[in-house]
């Protein structure tokens, strides 16, 4: 009996498990999610309390971790931290994706002067270096994580737009768009039925490669000073807080500087490793 064919997706699961790269990536960020979900059963110390009989303590048994200026447990705001600066990579990376999506597939698809005003709105953003644009935003909007969340999402879209746009432009001709249209399904059916489950290999990949980019923006905004409140965690607001000791209590700004750079890790090893899983021409023969 002659083997039936596997479907593109079966053959690209297959890949990503042989992936060393991604699985390495997965558990990552698996465990970074399972941190942040069961951060409340996870952590040893109430994040706020404060001790400071116990204040800029090195690491221990005790304390794994250290205690800050004010004799928290920086292993317990950690966990905590991972929340927040999660939530936020993720949620800004969807919003940022939904927005070109839209635009993009309207763009692609339609042509014309609808492409040439989407397009030329989108260099328009693209003309100011993303943090200043978040800045500026900032500036007049206040500090705050929902105003960090807002800039952010504000300032990513456009890459999104132009990856989908591309996309578009290479597939709405071939012969199951042009079928599609011809039997007299519409043109929304047709962009979110036909064209985007075609283009959406790529937009997974970006996504995945650009969720460490708003982790990274967000903690400098709040190092800064513009994100995270006192009665808020962030593995920026943290790094903030900790830099006046950083000469006396290392650990307050190591550990969440560490953390931010093995989720990151995490985010692009899984991300190259879905690039590789999902990409035809990697497809055996």
């Amino acid at each position: 009996m002659e083997e039936k064919s596997r479907s593109f997706y079966q053959d690209a699961f297959s890949r990503l498990k042989k992936s060393p790269t991604a699985i390495v990536g997965l558990i990552i960020v698996l465990i970074f999610i399972l941190i942040a979900a069961f951060a409340p059963f996870i952590a040893p110390y109430d994040p706020f309390e404060m001790n400071l009989r116990n204040r800029q303590q090195a690491p221990s048994w005790e304390h794994p971790f250290g205690t800050d200026f004010f004799g928290r447990d920086v292993m317990s705001r950690m966990i905590f931290g991972a929340r927040i600066s999660l939530i936020m990579g993720i949620t800004v990376i969807a919003v940022r994706a939904f927005i070109g999506i839209v635009l993009g597939l309207i763009a692609g698809y339609y042509g014309g002067w609808v492409e040439t005003i989407i397009m030329r709105l989108t260099d328009a953003v693209i003309a100011f270096p993303g943090i200043i644009l978040a800045l500026a935003i900032m500036a007049v909007r206040g500090p705050g994580l929902f105003n960090v969340f807002f800039a952010l999402s504000i300032v990513g879209w456009t890459t999104f737009c132009r990856l989908v746009r591309g996309e578009v432009l290479s597939v709405r001709e071939r012969d199951y768009v042009m079928a599609a249209r011809g039997l007299g399904a519409s043109d929304l059916k047709i962009m979110l039925a036909h064209i985007l489950p075609n283009i959406m290999p790529a937009i997974v990949i970006y996504a995945t490669l650009g969720i460490a980019a708003p982790i990274i923006s967000e903690a400098g905004l709040s190092f800064l000073g513009l994100g995270a409140r006192s009665d808020q965690i962030t593995w920026g607001f943290m790094i903030s807080m900790a830099r006046p000791y950083i000469r006396y209590a290392w650990w307050s700004i190591t550990f969440p500087g560490l953390a931010i750079v093995v989720v990151v890790l995490g985010f692009n090893l899984l991300g190259d490793g879905l690039r590789d899983a999902l990409d035809p021409r990697m497809k055996d023969v």
